[in-house]
């Protein structure tokens, strides 16, 4: 059974990836940025749910916010032929392994490109270049978990967050992994292993991570509402965001006058 992806906007055959930025308030600025990645097992990407919605969470809070479009796997373009694909990749697991190996490569070379974007422009939109993270959900968790593990300085994020995301290979950490926030539902069949081996992995080398495993909430939840424990992941979030000190205001010089609550632009050819 398929889980329920187009409840919202769904982006496919990205070629091209592209950021999106949600900029807050200088008035309650932190000077901290989040890289957010969609999932939809790199055949599509949950914009909303998994996107825009958890950006204007973060921007409404401080937090400079930019949605990524990673490449992804090519579709076919009519309805039907697409949504049988996606099925196939939801339930023949060793096909979307092999599928997810091949592919994943390009995604994270996207999410280590826009990680250095960001850092390069910190000081135009108000960030810090020591205080930018990455988000990600299902596959856009893989993308992070790939940041994570290979970057060089200046495409290393400061922390991040593994929501729900799959993983299909061993895990070697290095010396300079960021500090980790993984979240999941018990009853997640797709990612739950393979999030507890995220933070086994993370722990193992002494990093700091944090684990949140809900009692119910199933795969993609992302910020819907359903009345399930996993509804408080993001909460859980801004509380860990809070320890690291990465929600207290810092300095940064800004090459930009005041920005509204909320700016949209989006910056191609990453």
């Amino acid at each position: 059974m398929l889980p329920p992806p187009f409840e919202n906007r769904a982006a496919r055959n990205v070629s091209r990836p592209t950021l999106t930025a949600f900029l807050p308030d200088p008035a309650v600025a932190t000077g901290t940025a989040v890289i957010v990645c969609p999932g939809g097992a790199f055949h599509f990407l949950s914009m909303d749910s998994e996107g825009v919605d958890a950006a204007r969470w973060l921007a409404s809070r401080g937090v400079a916010a930019f949605v990524l479009k990673y490449r992804l796997i090519p579709t076919p373009e009519p309805l039907e032929d697409f949504m049988a694909q996606v099925e196939r990749a939801f339930t023949d697991r060793e096909w979307m392994r092999g599928m997810s190996h091949r592919h994943a490569t390009l995604a994270i070379a996207d999410g280590r490109q826009a990680m250095t974007v960001v850092r390069q422009r910190a000081a135009e939109w108000g960030i810090s270049p020591d205080r930018i993270g990455i988000l990600g959900f299902s596959a856009g968790g893989r993308v992070t978990a790939g940041v994570s593990l290979e970057h060089d300085e200046s495409s290393r994020p400061d922390f991040a967050a593994a929501i729900y995301g799959a993983l299909w290979e061993d895990l070697a950490v290095p010396a300079d992994a960021p500090p980790l926030f993984v979240a999941v539902a018990n009853n997640d069949e797709l990612a739950a292993d393979h999030c507890v081996d995220l933070f086994s992995a993370w722990r193992s080398a002494g990093h700091p991570d944090e684990l949140h495993v809900f009692a119910d909430g199933g795969h993609g939840f992302g910020m819907k509402e359903q009345g399930l424990p996993s509804d408080r992941w993001i909460d859980l979030f801004g509380e860990w965001l809070r320890a690291q000190g990465l929600l207290d205001p810092t300095i940064a010089e800004t090459g930009v006058g005041g920005a509204p609550a909320e700016t949209r632009g989006v910056h191609r050819g990453l």
